[in-house]
């Protein structure tokens, strides 16, 4: 593992973006142990003053892929932690998927309080170009919470290791409805793992955060039968629910809805040991990313007999999408094959987990690494 750290120049000032906010404290520990990653490059951003992240956590099967996270941060450190967890769980995510891709992440650390208008985003966005060209190819990057498309076109202009930039400038766009139809796909598996049926009529789930992913999911549930009870963060998603005819709930309320699903789509560590003693459900399964607290948390699941989904096998439909579609023989009814195969992954797990007596995570890692260990 290499880490190195330069200086640079001072944060721009402007207006703070209203769609970041501070990582749960939760989410945001060091690991205890070094980090088993092959390189972690901490710098900072000549140009932005930021402090920009890059974690490949591997590449034996390939080069690491994994998005860029434009996030705010109480510390520098807690990034870090971000980015280490991810990219770890990126290896697991594209091992799972079947690509012949590695695991990465990078994250942009927007210190709490420091404001940052349209054009410290720039600057960050080619900063960040910057990083990852430095890595020689060893990371390709995406857009992640915070980022998009478009901002990935600025960091275009300054590597080549970048995907899913808009369709007008020759990219493939952003992998949310792909992201959103693995999601469902894997609801469907669930819903028939535990209850014997993939009809969703009448199945009353409960989706926490109605981002890109989870606004997405919603309209696809809803249009499948199902009830919906929704909450955000942001209260202009009460639109959304208005709309679909769902119930709205107070963010900190949700988990304790009774229901048949509960639908994490928003910011990872949800999944507490409290969350789970109250959870009134028979399955998790959503978008989020690493989505347990701690690893603990698994066996807690299965000792309550909730069936968890787990979530770098749920949400892969993104990562699968900017790798399948950004190649040159890329084929639409072969991708959409592909995406929807992550609701028979998921089938596969979670009869492993019953079969062996395992954790869903457990059957779900063991996976992984069997892809991981048949590598050449």
């Amino acid at each position: 593992m290499t880490i190195t750290h330069a200086p640079g120049e001072p944060i721009q000032a402007g207006a703070a973006p209203a769609r970041t906010r501070a990582i749960p404290a939760a989410a945001a520990a060091l690991p205890l142990e070094a980090p088993d990653h092959e390189r972690v490059l901490v710098s900072r951003g000549r140009r932005s003053g930021l402090t920009i992240i890059v974690a490949v956590h591997s590449t034996r099967l390939g080069q690491a892929l994994g998005g860029a996270r434009l996030w705010r941060y109480a510390s520098w450190t807690d990034g870090l932690a971000d980015a280490l967890r991810l990219s770890q769980a990126m290896t697991m995510k594209n091992a799972a998927a079947g690509l012949a891709r590695g695991g990465g992440k990078s994250v942009v650390v927007i210190p709490e309080g420091a404001p940052l208008d349209e054009r410290g985003i720039r600057a960050a966005m080619l900063d960040l170009g910057d990083a990852v060209e430095s890595l020689d190819g060893a990371y390709m990057t995406a857009e992640d919470v915070g980022t998009s498309a478009e901002l990935m076109a600025v960091v275009a202009e300054r590597t080549a290791h970048v995907c899913g930039l808009p369709p007008e400038q020759g990219g493939v766009g952003e992998p949310a409805d792909a992201t959103a139809a693995g999601v469902h796909a894997s609801i469907l598996a669930t819903v028939e793992h535990v209850f014997g049926s993939r009809d969703l009529a009448g199945r009353h789930l409960v989706i926490s955060g109605l981002g890109q992913v989870g606004g997405r999911l919603a309209r696809m549930l809803a249009a499948g039968g199902a009830r919906l009870s929704v909450t955000d963060v942001a209260d202009g998603k009460r639109a959304l629910a208005e709309e679909l005819g769902a119930d709205w709930v107070d963010p900190e309320d949700a988990h304790l809805v009774e229901a048949d699903v509960f639908v994490p789509c928003g910011l990872g560590g949800v999944l507490t040991p409290e969350v789970v003693s109250a959870l009134r459900v028979r399955a998790v399964v959503g978008a989020a990313n690493n989505q347990l607290a701690s690893r603990d948390v698994a066996g807690l699941l299965t000792e309550r007999g909730i069936v968890w989904a787990p979530d770098f096998v749920v949400n892969a439909g993104g990562v699968i999408y900017l790798d399948v579609a950004s190649g040159p023989d890329a084929v639409a009814a072969e991708l959409d094959a592909r995406i929807a195969g992550i609701g028979d992954t998921v089938a596969s797990v979670l009869r492993a987990a019953e079969e062996h007596g395992t954790t869903t995570l457990a059957a779900a890692e063991r996976l992984a690494r069997a892809r991981l260990e048949a590598a050449v």
